[in-house]
């Protein structure tokens, strides 16, 4: 999850560091919440802006690694454009899972959290590339002309696409996400949480070497981070 702060999302530092309690996990509360507060990933930025701009109804199979961001880009994507957002979580997307969602996106989206009309339906399949085999099956007719569902934007995330048929592929337009060239970037975030969470006492850590040991994932660094954090 490639993250950024914002002035939302920087909490000033109360310079009491017996005070820092975690109320949310750094990985929560830094959690990127539009698509621009996203640090790198630039290409699927600038395709998420213009379908944000100009919605269809269309599939998408964002693929990458873990700790890229993959599903709170998702979010993101739903909150900006407005979409009411449908989520089907890991290893849970079974064909009674895809008949559910097909009957629910039948049906007009409905409003959004602050009264503005939702623009489409965005579904959210996570682990796409475990679903079983029936509900790929089931996917294929919600994907094409057969049985297309209105107003909706289908959104897969994978690690790969190895357990997924040609045929399923080819009705998504792939969108890769890569941590590549992040370091950099990742290191300065997690010095700035730094000085935001801490009294920012003179010992601070290596923080490049924190985003390196975690092999440029976001998520793992910002855990890193926390524990860090806690025995300073």
């Amino acid at each position: 999850m490639e993250l950024e702060l914002t002035p939302q999302t920087l909490t000033a530092a109360d310079g009491n560091q017996q005070a820092f309690g975690f109320p949310e996990p750094l990985t929560e509360k830094y959690r990127p919440r539009s698509i621009q507060e996203f640090v790198g990933l630039e290409k699927p930025k600038k395709i998420a802006q213009k379908l944000i701009e100009r919605p269809f109804a269309s599939a998408w199979f964002f693929l990458g690694p873990s700790g890229t961001g993959k599903s709170t880009f998702a979010q993101a994507i739903a909150a900006e454009m407005p979409a009411e957002f449908h989520h089907i979580a890991s290893k849970e997307c079974t064909l009674e899972s895809v008949k559910e969602i097909a009957r629910i996106c039948q049906y007009a989206p409905r409003m959004a959290t602050d009264w503005k009309p939702c623009k489409m339906h965005i579904v959210l399949v996570d682990e796409g590339d475990q679903m079983s085999y029936p509900a790929q099956l089931a996917f294929l007719s919600l994907l094409d002309s057969t049985a297309p569902l209105p107003n909706t934007i289908i959104i897969f995330t994978g690690n790969d696409t190895a357990n997924l048929e040609a045929r399923f592929m080819s009705r998504c337009r792939v969108l890769e996400f890569s941590s590549y060239g992040m370091s950099a970037g990742l290191a300065e975030l997690l010095q700035r949480i730094w000085d935001s969470e801490t009294d920012n006492p003179v010992e601070r850590p290596n923080f490049a070497r924190i985003v390196k040991d975690n092999a440029n994932n976001a998520r793992g660094a910002l855990m890193s981070l926390e524990t860090e954090i806690m025995s300073a």
